[in-house]
C-alpha cells in the first residue's frame, strides 16, 4: 500500500481488522485468506503490514493470523510480536513449535457464505 493517501490506508487497514475479528478462537487463518475475503486478492503482504499497524494489546485477533506455510512469521523486525503470537496460539490450544511451526490444515478457518471477490475475473462466456 506504499504511496497510498492515509484515508485509502486506513480503508484497507480497517477492512483487514473487521475481517480478522471474524475468526474464532481456536482458528487460524492465512494473510492471504484475508487479502481475498476483503476483496484484495494478492495482497498478503499488505494484510501483514496492516496487523503490524495495531497497538498491542488488541481487541483484533491478530496473533490468528499466519502465513501459507503454517508458521509463525519470527523476525527481529516484529519486535517480540512473534513470541507473543505464539504465547496467544498456545492459550487457544493450537500447539506451535519453536520454530513456529503449527498444524494449519487441522486449525484453518473456512468462513461460511463467502460472497465472491469483486477482484476475480468475470467467468467465461458460454462458447456458442
Amino acid at each position: 500500500m506504499s504511496g497510498a493517501s492515509p484515508r485509502a490506508q486506513a480503508s484497507f487497514d480497517q477492512r483487514v481488522y473487521a475481517a480478522v475479528a471474524l475468526v474464532p478462537r481456536g482458528r487460524l487463518a492465512t494473510y492471504g485468506q484475508i487479502a481475498e475475503l476483503i476483496g484484495a486478492y494478492g495482497c498478503a503482504r499488505q494484510v501483514g503490514w496492516a496487523l503490524r499497524r495495531l497497538a498491542l494489546p488488541s481487541p483484533v485477533p491478530w496473533h490468528r493470523v499466519v502465513n501459507a506455510q503454517g508458521r509463525i512469521s519470527f523476525t527481529p523486525s516484529r519486535e517480540g510480536s512473534d513470541w507473543i503470537q505464539r504465547q496467544l496460539l498456545l492459550e487457544e490450544g493450537i500447539a506451535v513449535d519453536e520454530a513456529g511451526r503449527l498444524p494449519l490444515r487441522r486449525y484453518l478457518w473456512v468462513p461460511p457464505d463467502v460472497p465472491p471477490s469483486p477482484v476475480r475475473p468475470p467467468a467465461a462466456p458460454p462458447p456458442g
